[in-house]
């Protein structure tokens, strides 16, 4: 089923990696859909992307501040609006872009709908005068919407704490992928096992500690470090001390990435963010995470893998060894991962979460 009016999505920038799935939900908007997004700070390091069915105009990006105290003010973003004059509107629901609720306000006063796409809110951690406050700004941010797009089930779940009905919040799995049509086929017998991380080498994504628990495994496996980034010349000589055998290959993207997962066992990712987990999932591969914002929990099961607590090197070094202590066990989890992006967590299921949403909440 398609979205039968026009589409207007906001977007604070528009990443490489989201290409793929707003040109499969623009291909399902039979009034088409307008993308609004600008450009990242240069610090943030974000590839930008070209969509090909979507219609990209670029927002007008404002940064201020920045770390916990960033916001972001898109001075366009009512223009836009008027030109294009989309029948529904979905936008990021962060309270740090400061021209939401105008552009809310804008569709709501010509009788449209308004969708919020989210991560979630978790409560505040500890207790304090400040904690019932902050509740109650994020409960009003988000009840402006008409309805809400969680990335998670855990998302989900925050925005119904916050009072939003459950029947106006859709899990659309966070997903960059599409549905694999291959699948790997790996030997189980005299296997020397190689693990793989992919990402970028900067600290967050404590990949010193990755060279640290193959030291201490004792049994020598293989590790293929793939990317670059500005700790890549401090790991290499760190492995150089503790693990000489590592691999690192440089950064890699796309197509060239295919020979690393289809030569790897098992793949690890110590430290937080990461979108190459359902990569390495699509090409059968039990994986090994640290917890994150909650995407994690939705593809990551006892079945296909081991979440860890972040910066806890124990639980890493412990997961790696019950990995690896069990071939014929780690290729069925393996198997259990390709299902997973199969059926259930793909840029396909998410748009047609998306349109779902669409239709429930402008035809209600």
């Amino acid at each position: 089923m398609n979205f039968k009016g026009k589409l207007g999505v906001q977007q604070r920038v528009l990443p490489s990696y989201r290409v793929p799935f707003f040109d499969l939900l623009a291909s399902q908007c039979e009034g088409g859909m307008s993308l609004f997004a600008g450009q990242a700070r240069p610090v943030e390091m974000i590839a930008g992307g070209t969509t090909q069915i979507a219609r990209h105009v670029e927002a007008r990006n404002v940064h201020l501040f920045g770390g916990a105290f960033y916001l972001c003010y898109q001075k366009n973003f009512i223009q836009w609006l008027e030109d294009w004059n989309p029948d529904a509107l979905i936008v990021e629901a962060n309270p740090r872009y400061l021209a939401t609720p105008s552009a809310v306000s804008w569709m709501h006063t010509r009788g449209r709908k308004v969708i919020g796409w989210g991560l979630g809110f978790p409560s505040p951690s500890g207790r304090g005068a400040g904690e019932a406050p902050r509740m109650g700004v994020r409960a009003r941010f988000i009840h402006q919407f008409d309805a809400m797009l969680a990335y998670s089930q855990r998302g989900a779940d925050e925005y119904a704490v916050l009072g939003v009905p459950r029947e106006k919040i859709f899990v659309a799995h966070n997903s960059v992928s599409p549905a694999p049509t291959f699948n790997v086929q790996r030997s189980t017998s005299n296997v020397k096992p190689a693990l793989l991380f992919v990402g970028r080498l900067q600290a967050r994504k404590r990949v010193d500690s990755l060279l640290r628990a193959c030291a201490d495994l004792g049994t020598n496996p293989r590790l293929l470090i793939v990317g670059d980034g500005p700790e890549r010349a401090a790991l290499e000589s760190f492995a150089k001390e503790i693990y000489p055998s590592a691999e690192f290959i440089g950064a890699k993207h796309g197509a060239e990435l295919k020979p690393y997962f289809e030569q790897a066992d098992l793949f690890v990712l110590p430290g937080t963010g990461g979108l190459a987990v359902q990569e390495a999932m699509s090409y059968g591969l039990p994986v090994i995470v640290a917890k994150g914002d909650g995407t994690q929990d939705d593809l990551v099961r006892e079945n296909n893998g081991w979440q860890i607590e972040p910066e806890n090197y124990a639980a890493l070094a412990s997961a790696m060894k019950n990995a690896l202590s069990d071939m014929v066990r780690l290729r069925r989890m393996g198997a259990e991962s390709f299902r997973i992006v199969s059926e259930e967590i793909n840029i396909e299921k998410m748009a047609e979460t998306f349109v779902r949403a669409l239709n429930a909440t402008t035809l209600s």
